[in-house]
């Protein structure tokens, strides 16, 4: 578990100069990453990657990457600039930073239990997998509890930074079905309460950004644009919705479906449920657990035929027990035990979660469907920045974006990780 923090504690030297007749990152990215200097406790440089291929417009190509003070400040087949530091990406691939948008922990550090530290101990970890930027799921609980999570958050979020940027919370729940609530306490499910999420909102200083709702609860559907009115993305899940009232919910706004085909109501050809729906609609976004135990691998090539590779995204649901071996551990309220990796509550079995990583989730995709990774990369990127309104920042190699990437080698694995154009993760280094 140490040594998940020690191997993001790893920063290039650097070199301070003038950019001189290359390109210039946007002025707001640059003045966001300028202010994050003296938190993070870092001054920025120049970096210029070259000697591999870089991911862009869904292709790799033979390109080098300037970036300036965190940010990519230009791309082209030749850039030179005696003033930055060389990075020699060795033949690999420079793709963008993993987005994992719904993960309850990882590496010893439960969401609804961490303190700043334990965020801190996700993050390192994090960027260990490849990933640049996460939300903290609280899984429903007290509102106490709730808000001390909320509160830890904004602690963290003044500390200085050695790994993956968390870029705020999401809530699951407490609006959900109880015959679908899977890994929830069922006696902290709550019926629709705007003000509630409100109060969270103002305590998260506008940082909630998700939302999984149940749309069966009384009303829920028709609260759904007040939630996107506090700048928060709806997905549905945790249900048994039928077809229409899933449609309505569409209607309103909602989405994304949370872990899609897991916790809801399944297909049939009567009765097509909320999976149906979700399957059909063009717009909505399909989260996917790809572990192997969530969903059966063809399961997986289905909704991708389905959805198409631009409305999946991939994520972990991963619990404090990511990183590291079998035992008991906690989700939330929830005492949980990891059996060859499977996660599952004590009390009844049911499954709560998971261990997977964002480098292990795009390994088994490419072992699932036989694509290639520049097809699968779109569900670990620009699908879920697209979803939350950050392509400003994440998801895209380009210019003015936050100089956030995965080094993958020959094999697809996450050899180096790059936040901000700090080196967060280096497997050499680490070896």
């Amino acid at each position: 578990m140490e040594i998940h923090c020690k191997i993001c504690y790893i920063d290039n030297k650097v070199r301070i100069s003038p950019l001189t007749g290359i390109c210039t990152a946007g002025s707001l990215l640059r003045n966001r990453l300028q202010k994050q200097k003296n938190r993070r406790g870092i001054i920025m440089s120049r970096q210029l990657f070259y000697n591999g291929l870089v991911y862009m417009d869904h292709r790799f190509q033979k390109l080098c990457v300037l970036t300036e003070d965190g940010a990519i400040a230009g791309i082209g087949e030749w850039i030179s600039d005696p003033q930055a530091e060389r990075i020699d990406l060795k033949g690999r691939r420079l793709t963008p930073g993993f987005l994992d948008i719904h993960t309850h922990g990882a590496a010893g550090a439960d969401v609804n239990g961490a303190d700043p530290a334990g965020y801190e101990k996700i993050s390192c970890f994090m960027a260990s997998q490849g990933t640049v930027g996460w939300l903290g799921s609280v899984l429903t609980d007290t509102k106490e509890q709730t808000l001390a999570c909320i509160e830890a958050y904004r602690k963290w979020k003044t500390m200085e930074h050695k790994g993956a940027v968390m870029m705020g919370i999401h809530l699951e729940g407490p609006f959900l079905s109880p015959e679908y609530k899977g890994a929830m306490p069922q006696s902290l499910l709550q019926v629709k309460n705007i003000p509630l999420i409100e109060e969270y909102q103002r305590a998260a200083e506008g940082d909630i950004r998700y939302i999984t709702v149940s749309p069966e609860i009384e009303g829920m559907t028709e609260d759904i644009p007040k939630l996107k009115a506090l700048g928060i993305q709806v997905a549905i899940g945790h249900s048994g919705a039928d077809y229409d009232t899933a449609r309505a919910a569409i209607a309103n706004g909602a989405m994304a479906a949370t872990h899609t085909g897991n916790a809801m109501k399944l297909l049939h050809q009567h009765f097509p449920a909320i999976w149906g729906a979700v399957l059909e609609d063009d717009e909505v976004y399909c989260e996917i657990i790809c572990d192997g135990r969530h969903l059966h691998p063809g399961t997986v090539r289905l909704i991708l035929k389905t959805k198409g590779l631009d409305r999946v995204i991939a994520v972990t649901d991963s619990i404090m027990a990511a990183g590291l071996p079998d035992g008991e551990y906690k989700l939330g309220v929830n005492d949980v035990v990891v059996t060859d990796g499977d996660a599952k509550l004590k009390t009844d079995g049911t499954r709560a979660g998971s261990t997977l990583t964002t480098g292990k989730a795009l390994e088994n995709l490419a072992a699932f469907t036989g694509k290639p990774i520049e097809a699968l990369l779109p569900l670990l990127t620009e699908n879920p920045a697209k979803l939350l309104g950050l392509t400003d920042r994440f998801g895209y190699i380009k210019e003015n974006r936050a100089a956030s990437f995965a080094v993958l080698d020959e094999m697809g694995r996450v050899a180096e990780t790059y936040v901000e154009g700090r080196r967060v993760f280096s497997r050499d280094i680490l070896k």
